[in-house]
């Protein structure tokens, strides 16, 4: 067992740090389709109908409890089953990252349908009426005055699943996709646990300084939204 040495916390940032390209690559993938996916749960969520209303609140349900790693698993070595015995395709050797940001999106997308429906419910309906009686038709009124309220209350929500996601996405090298978390293990390993502490601590420095800038930058942006953007619609 080696002796702490804080001279290694910084010995392998350089060999880290290019892989932060990769986890944010991942990211954004998954928030883009995880949004999506998310406003359509939404919307399903907030029908009259019963079966979409069913649907919607059971996707929720489930996808909300079941733990993040076995969603991993499930997608990883059941998709690839699945999709060869609806279409004969397989797809067992496709990029390891694509099965990650399935995972993660179908995460993100569980939390966004509720931070959605809850925003807009928060928002007073009968502002919608007063759109329409303005002349707005319900698209309209809908981008114009109450979108843009919804966003504001969802906001602090959306931050804390953007820092979510960024920290669930550690659990892809349990698949051996080679990300940050990844890297870092293969380094460890290279060093036969050798010093592995300090490495460990550099990967959580990396960690905390990312989502303490997401959580900084969203507060601040929330701030801007209501003076500037928000502003202008009443």
């Amino acid at each position: 067992m080696h002796g702490f040495d804080l001279t290694n916390i910084i010995r392998y940032y350089p060999d880290i740090l290019p892989y932060l390209a990769i986890t944010f690559l991942v990211v954004i993938f998954s928030m883009l389709f995880g949004v999506i996916f998310g406003f359509l749960i939404a919307m399903a969520k907030l029908s009259k109908n019963k079966i979409l209303n069913v649907l919607g609140n059971g996707y929720t349900n489930i996808l909300r409890c079941t733990p993040s790693i076995i969603l991993l698993f499930l997608v990883y070595y059941g998709l690839p089953e699945i999709i060869q015995a609806l279409f004969g395709v397989d797809i067992n050797h496709i990029y390891k990252g694509i099965f990650v940001i399935i995972t993660l999106a179908l995460l993100f997308s569980s939390n966004m349908a509720e931070v959605m429906r809850s925003a807009y419910e928060s928002v007073d309906k009968g502002q919608f009426e007063a759109g329409v009686s303005i002349g707005l038709n319900n698209v309209q009124t809908f981008i114009r005055i109450l979108l843009p309220q919804c966003f504001v209350i969802a906001l602090p929500n959306l931050g804390n699943a953007v820092i979510a996601l960024f920290q669930e996405g550690a659990l892809a090298f349990t698949i051996g996709f080679i990300d940050m978390m990844g890297k870092t293990n293969l380094i460890v390993s290279l060093n036969y646990g050798s010093h592995a502490r300090e490495i460990y601590i550099s990967l959580a420095l990396i960690y905390w300084a990312i989502s303490i800038i997401i959580e900084k930058g969203m507060a601040k942006f929330e701030r801007i939204y209501k003076e500037r953007i928000l502003a202008k619609t009443v």
